[in-house]
């Protein structure tokens, strides 16, 4: 894959969160493989971007990272312990894929069962107040003030319409809202004027989480 990275990390954060040693990937009706020797090396709290052109296997290193995809060669480990060890869902606790908008979902139901189903439904005490706080910190301000539900809202097919862009900030959200280790974001920040991104992005560098930002 023809990627380039760039990182930063936090003071004092030296150990390594997820370490990947020259993985590979390859789907089955594709002679070369996607990924090939492929290395990554993500501290706790580092902040990782991952460009390339369309096609280069950008999304294929994040779903391997989240656990999605098993690599054909070699391990990725996680606080130096392989998936198998962790278990696919402890795993995916600790690290969460925000797929491209075009891969994920909003359900039919209320806005904060979308917000929240990665963390639990019914929500227990203080999860809609945590959703509504970080949908504002978002920019989601102005859709919970005018849609009449709030939170509770029904949205979806056949529910209150949601822009693009506001449900591009949905999934990060519900991202966000899991508090996981890592948080990997596959082109999220498309859907975004570029104030709104830079609103996203500062929502999301006051938080501890590491994040792989890929992008184009």
């Amino acid at each position: 894959a023809a990627n380039r990275t760039s990182s930063s990390s936090r003071p004092g954060n030296t150990q390594s969160l997820l370490r990947a040693h020259s993985i590979g990937f390859a789907y089955p009706d594709r002679q070369e493989p996607v990924l090939a020797g492929c290395n990554l090396d993500i501290g706790h709290g580092a902040r990782l971007v991952v460009e390339g052109l369309s096609g280069s296997g950008k999304s294929t290193l994040a779903a391997v990272v989240a656990g999605l995809r098993r690599p054909t060669s070699r391990l990725v480990l996680l606080d130096a312990l392989a998936l198998q060890t962790l278990g696919l869902e402890e795993w995916r606790r600790r690290v969460v894929l925000v797929p491209q908008l075009h891969q994920n979902h909003m359900m039919l139901g209320p806005l904060a069962f979308n917000l929240l189903m990665g963390v639990q439904w019914p929500p227990g005490p203080g999860d809609l107040d945590r959703a509504a706080a970080v949908c504002r910190e978002l920019g989601l301000g102005s859709l919970l003030d005018r849609m009449p539900g709030g939170l509770m809202q029904m949205v979806g097919e056949t529910g209150w319409q949601l822009s693009q862009g506001e449900q591009a900030r949905v999934f990060v959200a519900r991202g966000l809202l899991q508090n996981p280790r890592l948080l990997i974001l596959d082109e999220s920040l498309s859907q975004l004027d570029p104030p709104t991104a830079d609103l996203v992005l500062g929502a999301i560098s006051k938080r501890p989480n590491a994040v792989l930002l890929v992008s184009h």
